[in-house]
């Protein structure tokens, strides 16, 4: 099995576990897979370190503004701001994640990324699975188009990954 990386906030009802899983609905999908970005963090544990380093920073700056270095308080302010930006792309993609599902003649890959939903629908017998020897790179090809898949994974999932996928496009029974 795959071990994806969990956001820690749901999306909705149609939630999946970190751990691949296999649709028990009334209509069973061949295959599925989600993969996630790693979130050790929760929204309110990185509004939380923000706090902390903003509150500690901005103190330091102005015990040394106190003492006649007031020239700290505009690299700490800029310091602050920075920090913001980075805190606030990890919230913006906090809920990233890329869906494969195979069902029928049908291959469906979704990706959520920083808030914008794009899916993408391929025919089963035309597409293609490329991947690196390394497994640096996956891809799903058919009709001359191209979509990178995996992003979230390291090398040897996605290299499992293409397996599962190459024997689940042959119709291989063992997919699962």
């Amino acid at each position: 099995m795959i071990h994806f990386p969990r956001s820690t906030r749901m999306s909705g009802p149609e939630e999946m576990s970190a751990v691949t899983e296999f649709s028990n609905q009334s209509r069973a999908i061949e295959f599925r897979r989600v993969a996630r970005r790693n979130n050790s963090l929760s929204s309110t544990g990185r509004l939380l370190v923000f706090v902390f380093i903003f509150v500690v920073s901005v103190g330091i700056a102005a015990a040394f503004a106190v003492l006649g270095a007031w020239l700290i308080l505009p690299f700490a302010g800029a310091e602050m701001l920075v920090l913001y930006l980075a805190f606030r792309y990890f919230e913006r993609h906090a809920d990233d994640y890329e869906q494969i599902e195979i069902d029928g003649d049908q291959v469906k890959i979704e990706w959520l990324d920083g808030g914008s939903l794009s899916t993408a629908m391929l025919s089963r017998y035309w597409a293609r699975v490329a991947v690196s020897r390394d497994g640096s790179r996956l891809a799903l090809r058919s009709h001359g188009r191209e979509f990178e898949i995996g992003r979230n994974l390291s090398d040897e999932q996605r290299l499992e990954l293409a397996r599962a996928l190459q024997r689940c496009l042959r119709g291989d029974e063992a997919s699962n």
